[in-house]
């Protein structure tokens, strides 16, 4: 294979895109998922292999290398910032983004070379893309529907609310803006927040990126923050109708 758009992952992340109809961000970082400290005291931005920010999912692709011992890729005579060599580093890294990304909220499908029609030495060279795009399928739909996350349960209310109210939701100018919707020339853009254990911290975080959204000089733009109602408030509190800007 030559560069990285001829390798297995990216291979894998196409038919990703294909099956989600969405297009992934590639070897994303995020700013919580570091790696270990080096000597002047910095953490490097571990890469995920794709992430759909819509669909809150981050897949990994994970080749042989990350299961076995592989003394090409794990250099055991070089010892890395973490004080052990490539290999064990790698799976140290592995663990913390096991444990990280979902802990933040997001989805994570694991796919390795053994889930597709993989060779011996598990490289994709067969690459019998219909074959493997109903295995991706297979891997991806189970972990999209057992964990609907609750931001996703207020994002589907306020859409319906939206709809009922006249709107029609549009298709978002920023990837990172939870709901979009058009009326008579009216356009509403929406930060969502489901049931949290630290109610005043995401208030804050909802309220500075709706701030960040705020580019928009036209006062036919409207912002608004969506909120669901915690399990314990009475039901008759709760407002089906979103607080806006």
């Amino acid at each position: 294979m030559g560069g990285r758009s001829e390798s297995d992952e990216a291979y894998v992340l196409d038919l990703c895109d294909e099956y989600l109809g969405e297009v992934a961000q590639r070897q994303h970082r995020f700013d919580w998922l570091r790696g270990d400290a080096g000597a002047a005291g910095r953490r490097v931005k571990l890469p995920v292999d794709g992430y759909w920010p819509h669909r809150k999912l981050v897949v990994e692709y994970r080749e042989r290398q990350h299961d076995e011992a592989v003394p090409f890729f794990d250099k055991p005579d070089r010892l890395t910032v973490s004080g052990v060599h490539r290999g064990e580093q790698r799976a140290l890294y592995d663990a913390r983004r096991d444990t990280e990304i979902p802990a933040h909220k997001l989805r994570l499908a694991i796919i390795r070379p053994d889930d597709l029609d993989a060779d011996a030495r598990g490289r994709l060279h067969r690459r019998d893309r219909q074959a493997d795009l109903v295995a991706i399928g297979a891997l991806l739909t189970p972990v999209l529907e057992a964990w609907p996350s609750d931001e996703d349960r207020v994002v589907d209310a306020f859409r319906t609310w939206l709809t009922d109210a006249g709107w029609t939701v549009v298709p978002p100018t920023d990837p990172y803006i939870d709901l979009e919707a058009e009326r008579d020339g009216e356009r509403i853009i929406a930060e969502a927040k489901g049931h949290t254990s630290q109610p005043g911290i995401d208030a804050d975080i909802a309220y500075g990126q709706l701030l960040r959204r705020m580019t928009a000089p036209r006062v036919s733009v409207r912002y608004a923050g969506a909120a669901g109602p915690s399990p314990t408030t009475p039901s008759s509190t709760r407002s089906g109708t979103p607080s806006s800007a």
